[in-house]
């Protein structure tokens, strides 16, 4: 085997009781931070969004975590070996890992956790992520028992994963919120309520505390952690800002340390007048639309397209969120890892005037038009940002003959929706990298993965292409494959890519050793607060 050792280098409250003193009565460190989302849940075998992966990040930890810079570090595990092919990781465990109730992690705690999120009773929208393992798949089918899995407690500090192929960014995929572990005695005892303050029992460098709807999680430090000495921050609230024009508000009167987005309509003023608290850099994302493509008219591959070319991404952009954002000509962001360039679409550098003539011929050919209109509905969840861009979007899908009316909710019961089957037409929605490899955006729209193929769209040879993709374990011809992939993809067009992400993030100058990175992650943990 190649040795690789990693060393660690409730009820709705006024406004005025929901906002803690930034002075905490015993002198303890606490941090407020904005987080633009309500969650949906802290069990984190059933989570699927930023909003909640944020809060996660901070009560658990996985057996390989991200540092400040978005670098794969050792978590519970602190060293590891990786076998020749490639498939077979075998973690060693820290010693002095405990949960917050003083109990040891152990090599089983993963295995019951991996088998818990594999098991479909559980139904984790996002267990596909963990297919590289194997029989992952099968398992989570029902096809297998959770014994088959590829998962092994050597012993109680050793775990060893094995792989069904060589998967190049499992490391970094184990950063991500399913690779976190749950305290099983704990699942055991409580069920679905083991999430709930008093019976949460977690292993990262801070405990759930409290939880008020709407209003706020507390977080507070947990003693057991094994690095707990070197945690800097005792206490943390996390508060739902969906309004980000409030949060700014907040966050100039010194209600919020942090906010992780703007509004974007006030971009450029942040920039002149927050110049060292407003902070925008590169972000593994893409904003797109996904349209209903199993449901008239949008089945029809010319209405899609025409939507498509009717976009014009660069005035979105440059007019409308204006923060450095780029206008997306494919669903894979450049740059990305182990890959070359995306698959941009054939019309990327045609004149926008020529688009949109091609755009309204298609809409004719598949018998539409201002003679024979569309009606859509276009969902989206709760934000002025999207509103601007939905409302704009609207506007210059007006000549093509389609009718649109905008339907907003707030962003759990938008997204719960879309991974729950419910119809719609065209959705609002983004995808932010989980570990650095293209597959991570290519698998969304796979026929089977039905948490997050929000268009219900199937195609044989992209599934074919992605399958060969996932058994090849040379990087140059692997690329190939998800290129081909990737194609289809932007010829099929299940998702129109919009423009690729910039991260946004209001940090108050208190708040130190926040590092900006691709991932944006920004474990409290890593955070300190000056006076």
């Amino acid at each position: 085997m190649t040795r690789f050792r990693s060393l660690i280098a409730a009820t709705a409250l006024s406004a005025a009781a929901a906002l803690i003193p930034l002075t905490d009565a015993l002198a303890q460190v606490t941090y407020h931070r904005g987080n633009t989302g309500e969650p949906e849940t802290l069990d984190q075998h059933r989570t699927s969004t930023i909003y909640e992966s944020n809060i996660l990040r901070d009560l658990y930890e996985g057996l390989v975590i991200y540092d400040p810079a978005a670098n794969v570090i050792p978590g519970v595990a602190e060293t590891w070996d990786i076998s020749d092919d490639g498939t077979v990781y075998t973690f060693h465990l820290r010693e002095n890992a405990r949960w917050s109730n003083g109990d040891p992690v152990t090599a089983e705690d993963f295995v019951y956790s991996l088998r818990r999120i594999l098991n479909p009773a559980t139904g984790a929208k996002y267990a596909n992520i963990l297919y590289p393992i194997l029989n992952a798949e099968a398992v989570f089918n029902g096809e297998m028992e959770g014994t088959d899995l590829g998962v092994e407690a050597i012993d109680e500090r050793t775990l060893q994963i094995t792989l069904g192929t060589a998967t190049p960014y499992f490391l970094e995929l184990l950063t991500h919120q399913t690779g976190l572990p749950v305290h099983p005695a704990s699942v055991e005892e409580f069920g679905d309520d083991f999430v709930r303050p008093g019976n949460m029992v977690s292993n990262g460098a801070y405990m759930l505390v409290e939880q008020v709807p709407q209003a706020h999680i507390l977080l507070e430090k947990n003693p057991h952690f094994h690095s707990a000495d070197t945690v800097a921050i005792d206490r943390v609230y996390f508060y739902p800002t969906e309004d980000r024009s409030a949060a700014l508000r907040r966050f100039q009167a010194g209600e919020l340390h942090s906010n992780n987005d703007v509004p974007q309509e006030q971009v450029a003023w942040l920039r002149e007048n927050l110049p060292d608290e407003f902070r925008a850099a590169p972000y593994l994302g893409n904003y797109y639309y996904a349209i209903r493509a199993d449901k008239e008219p949008w089945s029809d591959v010319r209405v899609r397209r025409a939507l498509s070319l009717a976009l014009d991404r660069e005035y979105i952009v440059e007019e409308i969120t204006g923060a450095g954002e780029i206008a997306a000509y494919s669903f894979v962001p450049p740059g990305i890892g182990n890959y070359g360039e995306p698959a941009y679409a054939d019309y990327r550098d045609t004149p926008m005037l020529d688009r949109e003539d091609e755009a309204i011929r298609l809409m004719t050919e598949a018998g539409y038009g201002p003679d024979n209109p569309i009606t859509m509905e276009l969902r989206y969840n709760t934000s002025e940002n999207h509103r601007r861009i939905a409302v704009a979007i609207a506007d210059m899908w007006a000549p093509l003959g389609i009718e649109v009316t905008l339907f907003n909710t707030d962003v759990a019961t938008h997204y719960a929706h879309l991974r729950d089957g419910g119809d719609f037409d065209v959705a609002r929605a983004g995808w932010i990298g989980d570990y650095n490899d293209p597959q991570n955006f290519l698998f969304l729209v796979e026929c089977d993965n039905t948490g997050f193929n929000y268009a219900h769209f199937c195609n044989e040879e992209y599934d074919r292409l992605m399958d060969e993709a996932a058994q090849t374990i040379d990087l140059d011809a692997r690329a190939e494959l998800l290129y081909q992939a990737e194609q289809i993809f932007m010829e099929e067009l299940p998702y129109l890519p919009i423009y690729y992400y910039v991260s946004l993030n209001l940090v108050s100058t208190k708040v130190q050793g926040w590092e900006d990175n691709i991932q944006n992650v920004h474990a409290t943990r890593f955070l300190s607060l000056a006076d």
